[in-house]
């Protein structure tokens, strides 16, 4: 299903210089925006540094094996007239499908004890009750989830002020804000603490917390709302891969007149008189278009992209400095010689923390503090079991991922060492790594011992390299309280034609990469676009 050729290498390819719009980075949110734009009328450009179009959405291909690199599981899209679901299906034309993960979607383990998050609101209780059968944990469980949809129906008009500017936005913003401050300006175990004293509940509860990067007791609980609340009902896997994000929304943008390009670093977004008006590529050439869109991270955008005079004038710069980089991560991709059934690969994930660890915040203190220290949490995902359409394009064979938290600090010496060869020391810390990362995986899957074919981890410095997030992080900016109280992450930028799209404008996660990128184009073209989405539905 998968496996054809997206976009064209910007080296190897005639551009023209001018066009409606261009769009800056692949990743899904400049992808939706660009093909709304398209679906507008208008010839858009993007331009993407990496070899390939799709951002974190992107695949990755050796040895005979296939990874995805961000993409593990989507919630809500498998269900009936679900809103995230009739978005995928408008933008991608129908041809983006899912496959149900089934009645377990995660599976919360500390040491020999395993907590599994069931498809369905209620299945989801009941199944914790069976764990923490006490009245009282039980009350805390139902006001929980209570608290989890509250938090879930606030942020609807905090996100919609987003795309409200001028005098609109002026007279309602602070109304449609106000009710998900509340939410965003107390941290995870805050809120928790308030609704239950059971520090076990509360470690199971958070368990998926590396899903946004951050413990609870630095996350905002919002952020945490709005994962579990995306999983209540189930866990869903693209099938044929995550390549099929771009795979499904490129060919509209090319049947408009535009084009994707690969290897395509932009240097510089062109201002004239203040305004954007294009972008200036790595090897000084210069492209026009009267809009320029950066999928490129805030930082990147407001840090990099612009000249010094337009940084100078930016009166957020300090509060964006205010806002830390999301966790850096390590990621080992396994390939193995036989099929995920005869391997009994589950389909559900692992969230693996130290034995009667309940305390995120102090194993992350732990292992920050002294890098021998057990792992702060181990995530397993399980591709080749949850694609249907894995062994056609891939027969006999079956993938592994296993991610954890990674300090830039611990890579940045090999920061100016060219991808692939950074020496020696470099790959022993990374051989160290890996064989701790397998050594957790045998022991909740011990059939996989002696059946590893192929590994290969990626460091902060990987992500750096292809995202060109300057610590590595994967999820942008953090998503602590701080993060939401600035109205500066929004699509429409203080730089006339200079728009910004992806996980900054909202947060991090699929769903609302594919959001930002309606949202960011219902700001250009000052039209509700995912209402009209819905009300054609």
């Amino acid at each position: 299903m998968a496996g054809n050729k997206i976009g064209s290498s910007y080296k190897q390819t005639e551009v023209e210089d001018r066009w409606d719009a261009i769009v800056v980075g692949s990743g899904l949110g400049g992808l939706t925006c660009a093909a709304l734009l398209t679906r507008a009328g208008k010839k858009v450009l993007v331009l993407e540094r990496h070899y390939v179009i799709g951002g974190f959405t992107h695949v990755f291909k050796r040895k005979g094996y296939e990874w995805d690199v961000g993409v593990h599981y989507v919630g809500e899209v498998h269900r009936e007239r679900s809103v995230l679901g009739q978005l995928f299906d408008d933008v991608t034309g129908k041809q983006l499908k899912w496959e149900n993960m089934g009645e377990v979607y995660d599976r919360i383990v500390f040491g020999d004890e395993e907590f599994p998050f069931r498809a369905g609101v209620q299945n989801f209780k009941d199944g914790l009750r069976e764990h923490f059968p006490d009245a009282a944990d039980g009350k805390a469980i139902d006001a929980y989830v209570d608290t989890v949809f509250a938090a879930s129906k606030a942020a609807r008009g905090f996100f919609a002020e987003k795309a409200v500017d001028g005098i609109k936005g002026k007279v309602a913003g602070g109304l449609m804000r106000r009710p998900y401050m509340k939410f965003t300006r107390r941290t995870t175990h805050e809120v928790l603490s308030a609704l239950t004293s059971n520090q076990k509940l509360i470690g199971v509860l958070t368990g998926q917390y590396g899903d946004y990067g951050l413990p609870p007791k630095r996350s905002a609980f919002a952020m945490h709302a709005s994962v579990a609340k995306h999983y209540f009902q189930g866990g869903n896997y693209p099938v044929g891969g995550s390549v099929r994000f771009a795979e499904t929304i490129a060919p509209a943008i090319e049947a408009g007149g535009g084009k994707l390009l690969t290897n395509a670093e932009v240097a510089e977004i062109i201002l004239d008189k203040g305004k954007a008006v294009g972008v200036k590529m790595a090897d000084g050439r210069e492209l026009r278009a009267p809009m320029v869109i950066s999928n490129a991270g805030a930082a990147n955008t407001y840090g990099k992209l612009l000249g010094s005079e337009a940084k100078s004038k930016l009166g957020f710069r300090q509060d964006l400095d205010r806002i830390e980089p999301s966790a850096g991560h390590l990621s080992l991709y396994i390939g193995l010689e036989h099929t995920a059934e005869e391997l009994g690969l589950p389909r559900a994930n692992y969230w693996i923390y130290p034995d009667g660890a309940y305390d995120h915040d102090q194993t992350v203190a732990n292992f920050l503090a002294d890098e021998s220290a057990p792992f702060p949490v181990i995530y397993v995902s399980f591709p080749s079991a949850k694609d249907p359409d894995f062994q056609s394009r891939y027969p006999g064979k079956a993938t592994i991922e296993i991610i954890t938290l990674a300090p830039w600090e611990r890579f940045a010496d090999w920061v100016d060492k060219p991808w692939r060869k950074r020496g020696e020391d470099y790959q022993a810390k990374k051989d160290r790594y890996a064989e701790r990362m397998l050594e957790v995986l045998f022991r909740y899957e011990p059939q996989l011992r002696g059946k590893i074919a192929y590994s290969e981890l990626s460091t902060p410095l990987s992500t750096r390299h292809f995202t060109d997030y300057q610590h590595g992080e994967i999820y942008g900016l953090n998503h602590d309280p701080g993060r939401f109280e600035g109205r500066f992450l929004r699509p429409r930028s203080p730089i006339p034609q200079l728009y910004l799209t992806g996980q900054d404008v909202i947060t991090c996660g699929i769903g609302a990469a594919l959001f930002s990128g309606y949202l960011t184009a219902s700001s250009i073209l000052d039209q509700n676009l995912v209402m009209d989405v819905l009300n054609r539905a």
